[in-house]
């Protein structure tokens, strides 16, 4: 009986919280290792964080990718040989093909906004934001509407305090 009590509350939260999944990128999840990234993405380049930080020690880089049929960017970042995060970058042309490919894989975001931010002396630049979480992981895409590039970044606990800390 207890047994079943298990099974069927995992079969509820699976079903319940899609986004609970791993958050990955062509089959490379948080957590995998440089192994994974690449088995994965054959062309990327990994080399030792230029900085000390306590967010990642190495990073993987590739130029030139295929996500879910949109040209893309990405770069891995690694602690002790585990994908800590990475950030996914694309034209913003194609937002709605990210969005939608986002919330087919990651679930509805927990937050999705689009700001108007106001600067003196220039024109509004409106931003599109949506947010997805799950326990310390977390997934946010921001695209600046009348900028060239948006960006996609995945990560875990406190990866983006941390990243740019030069101890």
């Amino acid at each position: 009986m207890y047994a079943m009590k298990i099974f069927l509350a995992a079969v509820f939260l699976a079903i319940a919280f899609p986004a609970a999944a791993a958050y990955e990128v062509n089959g490379v999840p948080l957590g995998g290792s440089e192994k994974d990234i690449k088995k994965n993405f054959p062309g990327i380049y990994c080399k030792p964080l230029e900085w000390s930080t306590r967010a990642a020690d190495r990073r993987c880089d590739d130029a030139k990718i295929s996500f879910g049929g949109i040209e893309s960017r990405i770069t891995f970042y690694l602690k002790k040989d585990v994908v800590q995060a990475f950030d996914l970058r694309f034209d913003t042309r194609d937002i709605e093909r990210v969005t939608a490919l986002l919330k087919k894989r990651y679930g509805e975001p927990q937050s999705e906004t689009k700001d108007d931010i106001q600067r003196e002396g220039k024109p509004v630049t409106q931003i599109y934001k949506a947010l997805w979480e799950s326990g310390k992981d977390r997934a946010v895409l921001v695209v600046p509407l009348e900028k060239k590039r948006g960006q996609l970044t995945v990560s875990r606990g406190d990866w983006e305090d941390e990243i740019y800390k030069v101890r």
